[in-house]
């Protein structure tokens, strides 16, 4: 399951301006609440409410390094629940493999979503996460309230229109096929997961293809990139979008570095050649 904070969005009500979002990365199911402040606490909170005591307790949770999810706090909630936590360069698509190029695509999705609702966006968040969990996802070819429950939601239009499975309703028929979806449900994770590998592939050949790798050497001075994180919150749009310098001190593997500031103290995480460029004193 993957971890993601969008935002800041136009601000709603009880200033709520950002979004904490959580994806299931396999039947691609969203969950998602409204914050006015993304503090270590709150994500904590959401973690909790929307995922474990919704659903279960997950294997492993991939989010990026930003303070909320990388702290000692969030560490030992999550270790005490036998949780893993894996992280990544911000917004990178390769540093989880191609799962997270889709997961990144569905983020933008409800993002743009999102922003089209301005001031609204809270009141608007769950008819666009409802409609979300009810529409075919091209990866696995099913939609994800299909993949969660293993049965087809009724959704609203269905009830203000005749439908095949609306009019022909009936008791008994509909127990015998919920009981026959969900012994048929392991087969359509399967064909669905596929499904999703195919798709994947030809993702990262088409991304390989299409995109030069960034490269940086030991000793190199770069910028970093500034994430919604560290981003000074009353700098606006005018705030810087670059901090450093940096030096590359050591190559972990092809486009990711260890870096050090200037007073030689390491940082502590891998930083992708994604959010990071060149530095000309």
């Amino acid at each position: 399951m993957g971890l993601d904070i969008m935002g800041p969005l136009p601000i709603g009500r009880r200033q709520l301006k950002f979004l904490v979002v959580a994806i299931d990365y396999f039947t691609k199911w969203v969950e998602a609440e409204p914050l006015a402040t993304i503090t270590e606490k709150n994500i904590q909170n959401f973690v909790w409410k929307a995922v474990i005591c919704r659903f279960r307790i997950p294997r492993v949770l991939v989010s990026n390094n930003e303070k909320q999810f990388d702290n000692p706090r969030f560490r030992q909630f999550s270790q005490e629940l036998g949780i893993h936590n894996h992280y990544s360069s911000p917004s990178h698509p390769q540093a989880n493999g191609q799962v997270e190029v889709t997961n990144r695509s569905l983020l933008k999705l409800i993002k743009t979503r999102l922003e089209g609702a301005k001031g609204l966006w809270p009141e608007e968040l769950p008819s666009i996460l409802w409609a979300y969990k009810t529409t075919i996802r091209i990866p696995t070819g099913e939609t994800p309230f299909q993949m969660t429950y293993g049965s087809e939601a009724v959704v609203p239009v269905e009830i203000g229109l005749t439908t095949l499975r609306t009019s022909t309703y009936d008791d008994q028929q509909n127990e015998e096929q919920l009981r026959l979806n969900l012994d048929l449900i392991d087969e359509v994770r399967e064909t669905a997961e596929t499904r999703m590998k195919r798709y994947q592939k030809n993702m990262a050949y088409h991304y390989n293809t299409k995109v030069k790798p960034r490269q940086f050497f030991i000793g190199d001075l770069v910028l970093r990139k500034i994430t919604l994180a560290t981003k000074d919150p009353t700098q606006g749009k005018l705030g810087l979008n670059w901090e450093g310098p940096y030096k590359v001190i050591k190559v972990h593997r092809q486009g990711t570095y260890h870096l050090e500031d200037t007073n030689g103290r390491r940082l502590p995480h891998l930083w992708n050649a994604e959010h990071l460029r060149k530095y000309y004193p």
